[in-house]
């Protein structure tokens, strides 16, 4: 909505403002030139219906409709306009002079204001030296900012009060401004995990692994080592120790320098997903037996390069077997040979018909891993819930786990 067809207007408000408390949104209508009233005049051409209605309130509005003599505005319309035209300086320099811990935290639990204005005034939030949910105020700003960014909330009522739904929130989110805003949280100092998650996340912003490595803490060392995001130069400065080195080789995004500096750990190197077929085919030139198991297991490596692989030798079959970059055509072929199915039964990429057969082939080992499998058809997880020595493995499937809440139907 435009503000500007209000600004020098009376409106009437029925019921209460929803993102904005009363004198906030007092204010914010000040600002704007609109004059709020309770009560019906002849200045009043715009109603504003809020939350809350009394009785009374909801019989007047049904009757003031049936004038057709005013413009009705929904209270949320009217508060997301009013928080967009918000000065985010303006309003920064006011809390910063104001010292007003009270309003802060009434702008970071309105759900109107943008994320950028939230990731700002949330910099400015003083968390005393307590941990999230150690006091009311600090229990209320993390659930805000959970409840502002988890995906499908509706679905985990009551996420937003507990630590876990901030490591859950980390780990589905691929927004770098949410995790470094994230990282600079006090209260994780008092949970390792959660840098520990925070360096390892792939969309982690690397000037926040720059802090971490000067911080220097053991355990989030040896995991930003493994990260794919790791600065270059600062890789380039640890390959001196072939222990980090041989981390660095496995998992950070490469490129034709430092794969170049990084051949003498082309075991490792095998291992990397961001290997690019021309690397691929170095690495399989080389035709070293541990290179090549690696390579049979990574599941960027080309589909001709591991037909290449399943060809050459027997030994690392079952690897191939189990990657889902593995061409179809193999794991048709291989269906054929019994000491094949355990394997295939744990590829993902299997052909449902496939997984069909060796269902019905009723093997325990391999009934296992397709009820662990996300490719299993679900009639058949359905099935192997009902026998016990499979209904961990199905309830605990992330694919059946999204089918039962897609479905709304709970489990059986």
């Amino acid at each position: 909505m435009n503000l500007e067809n209000l600004k020098d207007q009376t409106v009437l408000l029925l019921g209460k403002p929803r993102a904005f408390n009363q004198e906030e949104f007092l204010a914010q209508l000040k600002t704007h030139n609109i004059e709020l009233t309770k009560e019906l005049d002849e200045n009043v051409r715009f109603i504003i219906e809020g939350r809350v209605l009394t009785p009374y309130e909801q019989n007047f509005s049904d009757e003031l409709y049936e004038m057709k003599k005013f413009e009705f505005i929904s209270i949320d319309e009217l508060e997301t306009a009013l928080a967009q035209e918000i000065d985010d300086n303006v309003l920064l320099m006011s809390l910063k002079l104001s010292n007003d811990r009270d309003r802060l935290k009434s702008f970071l639990q309105n759900g109107c204001i943008s994320d950028q204005l939230f990731f700002k005034l949330l910099k400015s939030y003083k968390w005393g030296g307590e941990d999230f949910f150690e006091n009311d105020d600090n229990r209320d700003i993390t659930a805000a900012l959970i409840e502002r960014f988890y995906e499908n909330i509706e679905r985990n009522h009551n996420v937003q009060f507990a630590t876990t739904g901030l490591i859950h929130l980390i780990s589905q989110t691929k927004d770098e401004e949410l995790l470094e805003a994230i990282s600079e949280l006090e209260p994780i100092k008092f949970h390792p995990k959660i840098k520990i998650i925070l360096a390892t996340h792939p969309n982690t912003p690397k000037k926040v692994l720059k802090r971490f490595l000067k911080e220097g803490d053991d355990e989030v060392l040896e995991v930003i080592y493994s990260n794919v995001n790791l600065d270059k130069m600062i890789a380039k400065s640890l390959l001196d120790e072939p222990n980090i080195a041989k981390k660095i080789a496995a998992n950070i995004a490469l490129d034709n320098e430092l794969f170049r500096l990084l051949e003498n750990y082309a075991d490792q190197l095998a291992k990397n997903t961001t290997l690019t077929e021309e690397m691929q085919q170095s690495l399989l030139d080389m035709s070293e037996e541990s290179v090549d198991e690696n390579l049979a297991k990574n599941s960027s490596v080309k589909g001709e390069f591991l037909e290449e692989l399943y060809q050459q030798s027997s030994k690392n079959r079952g690897y191939i077997l189990e990657n889902p970059s593995t061409p179809q055509e193999i794991l048709e072929r291989a269906f054929e040979e019994s000491e094949n199915h355990l394997s295939l039964a744990k590829n993902i990429s299997t052909p449902q018909e496939i997984l069909t057969k060796l269902y019905d082939l009723g093997e325990s080992d391999v009934l296992l891993e397709l009820a662990k499998n996300e490719n299993t058809p679900v009639e058949l997880l359905y099935q192997m819930q009902l026998d016990s020595r499979f209904e961990r493995a199905v309830r605990t499937n992330e694919a059946f786990g999204k089918h039962i809440q897609t479905e709304n139907i709970g489990w059986l």
